[in-house]
């Protein structure tokens, strides 16, 4: 499995502005809202914020992977974004965020949305994976360094 299966060309922002962790929420759920139409958008955000009550889900070394099971999509859909900057995310580092991955898929999905998960927080893990995902300006160059670091997991 590739997590390309789950993320598209308009899945992609990389050039995320935001200046905390509620705003990138917004854009987040914005983004979803765009690709899935039947996506609440507010909802989406509601969701995600919940999450991020229960314990952050920037999990340091510059990423973030917010997540959550929301009933209005009939597919896993994932996102990619990408801050040059960073936000402040409330990392477990304290350190800024730069790649982003959101997953968000249905509520009777769990096997998978765990599958996918797990693949992306391994990717992420791959030596130089953040700054090989940090230099992606656009869905060619994402999809090549995903499927080169996939290819090293």
């Amino acid at each position: 499995m590739s997590i390309l299966q789950y993320l598209c060309p308009e899945c992609i922002e990389t050039q995320l502005q935001a200046s905390d962790k509620k705003e990138v929420v917004a854009r987040l759920a914005e983004m979803a809202g765009r690709v899935a139409s039947s996506l609440d958008t507010d909802k989406v955000a509601k969701v995600l914020l919940e999450r991020e009550a229960l314990g952050t889900t920037g999990i340091g070394g510059g990423v973030a992977i917010p997540h959550g099971k929301i009933g209005d999509i009939d597919r896993l859909h994932l996102f990619f974004c990408r801050s040059k900057e960073g936000v402040p995310f409330d990392a477990i580092d304290h350190r800024p965020v730069k790649v982003i991955f959101l997953l968000l898929a249905p509520e009777d999905h769990a096997t998978l949305y765990l599958r996918v998960l797990a693949k992306v927080s391994k990717l992420l893990k791959v030596e130089r994976a953040v700054e090989r995902l940090c230099e992606a300006e656009d869905w060619e160059s994402l999809s090549s360094a995903i499927k080169a670091l996939e290819a090293m997991m």
